[in-house]
C-alpha cells in the first residue's frame, strides 16, 4: 500500500486573517497564536507583513526567533524595499520564506497599478529574482488569478519560475471563481506552465460566494498541494478558507480526498477558542467543526439516534477535533429519551405515565424560553410530581447527589438504565413491555 499523498497546511491567519475588520493582534497576542499553530501542525505560518507598520516587523521577527519547526513567512508587494523588509524580520528563522505578490488581473492592472500586462510581468519576474537572491524560498502570488486572462497568467508564471519561485500560490483574491472552473484553472497551470514539475501549486481561495472550501478541495484534486486558509475561516470580506473544514474534508472523506496532513486534529478546537479569545470575535454558533452547535442535538429524532449510536447523526467524533463531548440540547423539539436521560442525570428516574407528563409540560415550557436548562428542568420537575411518589432518586437524593458530584468535580451524579414498566392488555391485565417497543415508540412520538 502507498503512502497518501501529503498536502502542506499554510496558515494565514496572522497575516490575512488578522486583516479581518476588529481580528488586528499585538505581539504578544500574534506570538501566543504562533505556539498553538505550532502545536496544532500547520507546515507555514505567514506571520505578517513586515513593511505595514513597525509592529508587524517586529512580530515576524520575533516568531522567527522561537517557533522553529514550521516554515515561517512573510509577505511583501513586488519591490525592492518590501522584499528586503520581509528578510530582514525573517532572518532569525530557522525556515524562512519571503511570499511576494502581484496583482496581473486587467482589472487591477489598468486601476489600481496603472501598468501594462508587459511591465507586470517584467516586475514579478525581478521581484522573485531578488527575493531569491535573499532566501531560498520564494513563493509568487499573482493577486487576481482568477480574473487573469489565462494565457497572461501563464506567461506570468513560466518568468517567476525561471526566476526562482518554488511555490506559484493561486488565489481566488476576491471569491469570484466556481468549483470546477477553479479545478479547470490548476490543471491548464500544470499543463502549461514551463519547470512546474519542480515546485509546489498552491491554493488561496476567499469566501466571498461561501465557495472558499469547496474550490480549495478542487484545486487538491486538481494538482494542488499547498493549500492557504486560517483558523475560523477569518480574513478580508467574508473570509478565507477555513483551516478546520479542509483538514477534515479530507480526513472525513479519504474516499474522495486520498490525501494528509500534519495538522493534529485534536487541537483544532483549541486554536479556533484561543483565536476567538485573542480577537474577541465569537466563533459562529452554527460553524462546521468549531463552532458550539457543532455536535449539539435538540431534535427528538436526532437525540435518540445519537443516544444509541453517533455514528447515527455524527460523521466525526467530537474528540476527534477536540471538543470534550457531543451536547444534547433540551429544547422544543427534544424526545423523551432525551428528557429521560438529563433527569437521570439529575437524579431522578420516571415510570412511563409520569415522564409522560413531565415531557407535555416540558414542551410547553421549551416552546416559550427555547433551551431548558438544569435548573428549569428541576423546577419543573418539583412543580409536576412530588419526587417521592412519582420518582425513583438514583443513589441519593438531588441535594446530596449534586453536592457529591461538584465535590469530585463531576458535573453528573451516577445514572442508572431506564426501568420500563408494564402496559395494561385489553382485559386490565398486566403484560410486559420491551425496552425496543418503547424506543421505537419514543423515536416516533416524541420528536
Amino acid at each position: 500500500m502507498t503512502d497518501r499523498v501529503r498536502i502542506t497546511v499554510f496558515d494565514t491567519s496572522l497575516r490575512d486573517g488578522e486583516q479581518s475588520p476588529g481580528c488586528s493582534m499585538n505581539q504578544q497576542e500574534k506570538l501566543r497564536l504562533a505556539h498553538q499553530l505550532d502545536r496544532l501542525g500547520v507546515d507555514v505560518i505567514e506571520a505578517g507583513f513586515p513593511i505595514a507598520s513597525e509592529g508587524d516587523f517586529e512580530a515576524v521577527r520575533a516568531i522567527s526567533a522561537v517557533v522553529r519547526r514550521p516554515i515561517i513567512a512573510a509577505l511583501s508587494r513586488a519591490c525592492r524595499p518590501d522584499i528586503e523588509r520581509a528578510w530582514q524580520a525573517l532572518q532569525g528563522a530557522a525556515r524562512p520564506r519571503i511570499h511576494v505578490f502581484l496583482a496581473t488581473s486587467d482589472i487591477h492592472l489598468q486601476y489600481k497599478l496603472r501598468m501594462t500586462r508587459d511591465e507586470c510581468l517584467a516586475q514579478a519576474r525581478d521581484a522573485v529574482r531578488l527575493a531569491k537572491s535573499l532566501c531560498d524560498d520564494v513563493e509568487f502570488s499573482p493577486e487576481d488569478a482568477t480574473r487573469t486572462e489565462p494565457d497572461f497568467l501563464c506567461r506570468v508564471l513560466d518568468a517567476v519560475v525561471e526566476a526562482g519561485a518554488t511555490t506559484l500560490n493561486i488565489p481566488d483574491t476576491v471569491g469570484y471563481t466556481m468549483p470546477t472552473e477553479f479545478g479547470d484553472l490548476i490543471a491548464t497551470i500544470r499543463r502549461r506552465v514551463k519547470g512546474i514539475e519542480k515546485v509546489t501549486i498552491s491554493a488561496h481561495c476567499h469566501n466571498d460566494l461561501g465557495l472558499a472550501v469547496a474550490n480549495t478541495l478542487a484545486a487538491i484534486a486538481a494538482g494542488a498541494r499547498q493549500v492557504e486558509c486560517t483558523i475560523n475561516g477569518i480574513g478580508e470580506r467574508a473570509g478565507n478558507a477555513s483551516l478546520e473544514e479542509i483538514v477534515m474534508a479530507m480526513r472525513v472523506r479519504p474516499d474522495r480526498y486520498p490525501y494528509e496532513t500534519s495538522v493534529v486534529g485534536e487541537h483544532l478546537f483549541g486554536a479556533s477558542q484561543l483565536l476567538s479569545e485573542i480577537t474577541g470575535v465569537p466563533v459562529q454558533p452554527n460553524k462546521a467543526i468549531t463552532g458550539r452547535n457543532a455536535f449539539a442535538h435538540e431534535a427528538g429524532i436526532h437525540q435518540d439516534g445519537v443516544l444509541k449510536n453517533p455514528l447515527t447523526y455524527e460523521i466525526m467524533t467530537p474528540q476527534s477535533v477536540g471538543v470534550p463531548d457531543s451536547t444534547l440540547v433540551l429544547g422544543k423539539h427534544s424526545g423523551r429519551h432525551a428528557l429521560a436521560m438529563r433527569c437521570e442525570q439529575l437524579g431522578y428516574q420516571f415510570n412511563r405515565r409520569a415522564l409522560d407528563d413531565i415531557y407535555r409540560r416540558f414542551v410547553r415550557l421549551a416552546d416559550r424560553i427555547k433551551h431548558v436548562e438544569d435548573h428549569h428542568l428541576l423546577e419543573l420537575i418539583r412543580e409536576t410530581h412530588k419526587p417521592a411518589a412519582s420518582a425513583t432518586p438514583l443513589i441519593e437524593r438531588i441535594p446530596t447527589a449534586l453536592a457529591a458530584a461538584a465535590s469530585t468535580g463531576s458535573h453528573e451524579p451516577p445514572v442508572r438504565p431506564l426501568v420500563f414498566p408494564t402496559a395494561e392488555n385489553g382485559a386490565g391485565g398486566p403484560v410486559s413491555v420491551s425496552a425496543d417497543h418503547h424506543e421505537q415508540e419514543d423515536y416516533l412520538w416524541g420528536v
